[in-house]
């Protein structure tokens, strides 16, 4: 979900928290820990990085998708397409 909010634009983590509520119709509500943990891992894995933004209001650190978090979250999109496939068809089987 995080790579999904940052593939339009950079965003600091209050607006990633809000963006993905708002991605998942409500389904999604990450607590600050989780979220920042998780970001963690996605620098560590060089699919996000550290970038300015122009709201300097506060000490906000804004993230964006690098090329490799790009082909990240369309291989997870593959992954998906291909999960959904699989369960309508044992779902279509188990219907006849």
């Amino acid at each position: 979900m995080i790579l999904t909010s940052l593939s339009d634009q950079p965003r600091h983590g209050y607006a990633l928290l809000r963006d993905i509520e708002a991605l998942s119709g409500g389904r999604v509500r990450m607590s600050t820990g989780t979220l920042f943990g998780a970001i963690r891992r996605l620098l560590e894995n060089g699919w996000i990085q550290p970038v300015d933004l122009d709201d300097t209001s506060r000490d906000k650190q804004g993230y964006g998708l690098t090329p490799a978090g790009r082909r990240q979250l369309q291989s997870e999109i593959e992954r998906m397409k291909y999960l959904t496939k699989a369960a309508t068809a044992r779902l279509k089987a188990r219907r006849t």
